[in-house]
């Protein structure tokens, strides 16, 4: 009987129902709980839990370095108070012991309580900490959401996906053998992604998979990667939380009222899409937790997503787009 890794999927904001409180990563979650490994075994214990009040220490992130996760999902989606330094050094130092890190945020400042992060922190850029190095980077990319200020990469709209190009060698997390390129080729898409960047100074880092603004053609990172190292266990950087977000996955699950864009539903009507969505989180939860991204799986999802695929493929042989089915003609 194998053990499962214990993963900790975590905000930076105390629960608020109209807010991007844990509640809303639950298909993320729920996804990870089912892998079973090839014993029929869960592959991961997943806790899922908010931050607690601001005004005190966390109990769980100031003392993370003293517990018995493998990894941590760290969603900042706070204004820049999530996180208070106390508990920023535990987070370092549960980094530091090799434990795999995850930290995601979004546009402008959402999330800049990460910044005092050990090596991850310095890889996130905001409007007003740790800007991007190239000045002429420090611009407006999305002009619809016109309270938004830089950074604000606009990938597609909530609910879309996006084609994402591969930096260099195929990183772990980016792998797909059923892949004719061996690699993931899609991520949802947002409005407003924010900026990363690897560290000049950190040989661990690289970039490993960009995107395109559909607004202004700009390439912008997505993901950076540390490797795992004598000084801290594997991390990844990444633009925005929405790449995880369950209004992203499938917008009928909501989002918080302050959301003004209008979804798009292309992402629902993608199987192949869907099954790199899930994969990437698969991939990444393996490869912080330690574990081998080829590891043999029960994922009745991706499995399920793979045959609709091969099903959406062999039809359109079948049925040219100059020649629908006739129950795509009769609008069924």
């Amino acid at each position: 009987m194998g053990k499962p890794s214990k993963v900790l999927l975590q905000t930076t904001i105390q629960t608020a129902a109209d807010d991007w409180s844990i509640a809303r990563f639950s298909m993320l979650a729920d996804y990870l709980g089912r892998l079973r490994d090839a014993d029929g075994d869960p592959v991961f214990e997943i806790v899922a839990r908010d931050r607690g009040p601001l005004d005190r220490l966390d109990p769980v992130l100031s003392r993370l370095d003293e517990s018995d996760f493998a990894a941590m999902w760290l969603f900042a989606v706070d204004v820049g108070d999530g996180l208070g330094s106390d508990e920023c050094s535990a987070i370092s130092r549960f980094r530091a012991k090799g434990g795999g890190l995850m930290v995601t945020r979004d546009h402008q400042d959402l999330g800049s309580s990460v910044c005092t992060l050990g090596g991850v922190g310095a890889a996130h850029h905001f409007h007003s900490k740790n800007p991007e190095p190239d000045e002429s980077r420090r611009r407006i990319d999305d002009p619809f959401t016109t309270y938004i200020s830089w950074p604000n990469y606009h990938s597609g709209a909530n609910g879309d996906f996006q084609a994402i190009s591969i930096v260099g060698d195929i990183h772990p997390v980016l792998s797909d053998a059923a892949s004719e390129s061996g690699a993931i080729r899609f991520l949802p898409s947002h409005p407003h992604e924010g900026a990363v960047g690897a560290p000049a100074d950190d040989s661990t880092a690289r970039v490993i998979a960009t995107g395109v603004s559909k607004v202004s053609g700009a390439v912008f990172n997505l993901a950076v990667a540390f490797e795992p190292s004598p000084d801290g266990g594997p991390a990844v950087a990444q633009s925005t939380f929405h790449h995880f977000a369950d209004y992203n996955w499938n917008p009928a699950a909501g989002a918080p009222s302050f959301v003004s864009e209008p979804p798009g539903d292309v992402l629902a009507r993608s199987p192949e899409a869907q099954r790199d969505v899930r994969l990437y989180a698969r991939n990444l939860a393996l490869w912080l937790a330690g574990r081998r991204v080829d590891e043999p799986l029960h994922d009745p999802v991706l499995d399920n997503l793979r045959q609709e695929t091969v099903l959406d493929e062999e039809l359109q042989e079948s049925f040219p787009a100059s020649d629908p089915p006739a129950a795509a003609r009769r609008g069924g």
